[in-house]
């Protein structure tokens, strides 16, 4: 399993070849057991705001059915979430939706986290897999 942050979903419903592409082909690299994509419920928020304010009705259903997909486990941001999510935040310097996402990951025991976002890797609790922003 790994930790997939919001970044990283975007590119997979909407990103261009040369950005989908790669992450994929990781993904198919998984073995067929571990193929599973964790996340907070916090990116259901991040991701799907776009398609609603611009009434992307198409985009806002590929976003529901990729977080109703069995491959996809969305966690809730309970008070351990927090909890860790806060001590991030305070040691690290992590803004607060990176510091929810980090503490998702931690608290899950998915410590293989894929990003686009340089800043995770101060976070040594997390092996990061950083992925080109373009």
């Amino acid at each position: 399993m790994i930790y997939a942050d919001t970044g990283i979903i975007i590119r997979l419903i909407e990103g261009a070849d040369q950005v989908r592409v790669p992450i994929e082909d990781r993904l198919r690299e998984l073995p067929d057991e571990s193929r599973f994509i964790v996340t907070s419920r916090l990116s259901t928020l991040e991701c799907r705001c776009k398609p609603i304010r611009e009434k992307q009705d198409h985009l806002l259903r590929l976003y529901d059915a990729f977080f109703a997909s069995r491959e996809v486990i969305v966690k809730e941001i309970d008070a351990p979430v927090m909890e860790e999510a806060t001590i991030l935040r305070a040691t690290l310097g992590l803004r607060t939706p990176d510091a929810i996402h980090a503490a998702t990951a931690i608290i899950a025991g998915t410590p293989t986290f894929w990003t686009t976002d340089k800043r995770f890797l101060k976070c040594r609790e997390l092996t990061v897999k950083l992925f080109e922003a373009v």
